[in-house]
């Protein structure tokens, strides 16, 4: 089915297992031809896949001093910058795009080559809460211009609309008379209603490949680059109003919207409980994440200036268990990058990518929702893909969709726009699609072998969920 017919020039900067992953997606349901699609990337990656598909590619790294020059002759009034790329600024293209009238998508705020790492910089001004500001500050004088959704991948991006389908699910189940709320306030009071305390982005991915990760190897099933990226970053997450004990490690940031605080440690290394169907009990790491901000400041109810209520919100990801071996490494090297790495796709052969959110603290305990792929089914679905890629790469296409259709709307992320819409587009993607109750906690079966600091008078407490 074509969604939508664009008569204009797309550029996608960046083609790696994303870019890939979402060229065939473009062309199957964007009214396009290939001719209107340049690729610009950093290196050959995604060449192969682009004379495939008719698509011209060309090899240009973008810098600070080089961007402009090199876009400027593609994009103009109209046409459409979508930037999957690791090491390019996103403020700096979001800036270039509303200079020549030009729609844009990305899946994550990325800041130019090291700033991930850059020891220049505080923790807070290299996290994600910093990166965000930095370009929600682009709507500074009026939010209008040509639309620009930022960070809008399967996490961050679908998630933020797993949230409000699981809070509608929630609200249904359990006799809370509600309309579909219209307003980012009527959201909010929805989920205070509901008595939502904590909301994980849990994840398991049990992708397994007939090729073992090797020593001095980075393995993983999306972006190598872009999961270390990340992982080094400090671990951030929303801070709800039922929290009563201040982690010691923690800070806050002194600007912006204050929903979210940061670890003074990387997120690779922290690891939280967390539950999901088919996996059960699991530990994940605490990576950094913009959905774990842009959730829990978008539900925030404030009477006055004063918060009267928020969750708490974080990533908990148990990534493909060679990509857990590849962080081991890292970590035991200090965070310095292995020399080699690897994209496993071809070489998968069985496991799922159980992607939900999970809202707990309610009537009901814990709820999640979400998408179960599995590798046989990605590869069904469409080309150049695995179970991970694909929830991503349909996130994307639905974002990329949803962008042409409302062309008009300046800088925006997903909480903030029709959640129905994307997931007509993203649910034929994404395989199982289902809400799971569970009695799970992270008080279960704790204390069992040594004693433990938990606080059973309140089981939603982070420091609960802390692996320490």
């Amino acid at each position: 089915m074509k969604h939508v017919s664009f008569s204009g020039r797309l550029v996608m900067v960046g083609c790696g297992s994303i870019g890939q992953g979402v060229l065939p997606l473009i062309l199957r349901h964007i009214g396009m031809e290939p001719s209107q699609i340049t690729i610009v990337n950093s290196d050959e990656r995604g060449s192969r896949v682009a004379a495939e598909m008719g698509v011209t590619y060309i090899v240009q790294p973008l810098t600070r001093e080089n961007f402009r020059d090199v876009l400027s002759p593609m994009l103009g009034q109209g046409d459409f910058l979508l930037n999957l790329s690791v090491d390019v600024s996103s403020v700096a293209l979001i800036a270039f795009c509303r200079d020549v009238g030009a729609l844009y998508l990305d899946t994550c705020v990325e800041p130019w080559l090291g700033g991930y790492t850059d020891t220049s910089l505080s923790a807070s001004q290299r996290s994600n809460y910093g990166l965000r500001e930095s370009a929600l500050a682009l709507r500074e004088g009026g939010n209008s211009g040509p639309t620009a959704l930022i960070t809008h991948g399967a996490n961050p991006g679908l998630v933020s609309h797993f949230v409000k389908q699981a809070l509608l699910n929630l609200a249904n189940d359990t006799g809370v008379v509600t309309t579909v709320p219209t307003t980012r306030a009527e959201w909010g009071a929805l989920a205070q209603t509901l008595s939502v305390k904590v909301i994980h982005i849990a994840e398991r991915d049990t992708q397994v490949a007939n090729i073992p990760k090797e020593r001095d190897e980075f393995v993983n099933t999306w972006s190598v680059d872009g999961f270390v990226g990340e992982g080094c970053q400090p671990a951030e997450l929303g801070w709800g109003t039922h929290e009563t004990v201040w982690p010691a490690d923690a800070r806050r940031h002194d600007f912006g919207s204050g929903a979210a605080i940061y670890l003074e440690r990387p997120g690779a290394s922290t690891r939280v409980r967390t539950w999901t169907p088919l996996e059960g009990p699991f530990h994940g790491f605490l990576i950094t994440h913009n959905e774990s901000i842009s959730i829990a400041d978008y539900y925030t109810v404030k009477n006055g200036d004063e918060v009267a209520y928020r969750p708490t919100v974080h990533y908990a990801y148990h990534p493909a268990d060679d990509a857990v071996l590849s962080v081991h490494e890292l970590a035991g090297k200090n965070w310095n990058m292995q020399s080699r790495t690897r994209l496993m796709m071809d070489e998968i052969i069985s496991g799922t990518d159980e992607l939900g959110v999970l809202l707990m603290g309610h009537a009901n305990g814990a709820y999640w929702y979400g998408s179960r792929l599995t590798i046989e089914e990605a590869r069904s679905l469409a080309p150049y893909n695995n179970a991970t890629s694909l929830q991503v790469t349909a996130a994307v296409l639905a974002g990329v969709i949803w962008a042409m259709e409302n062309p008009d709307r300046g800088v925006i992320e997903p909480d903030a726009i029709d959640h129905d819409r994307i997931l007509e587009i993203t649910k034929p993607y994404l395989g199982e699609v289902v809400g799971v109750y569970s009695d799970w906690t992270p008080l279960l079966d704790r204390g069992v072998l040594f004693p433990e600091a938990v606080d059973t008078s309140e089981p939603w407490l982070f420091g609960n969920f802390r692996v320490v």
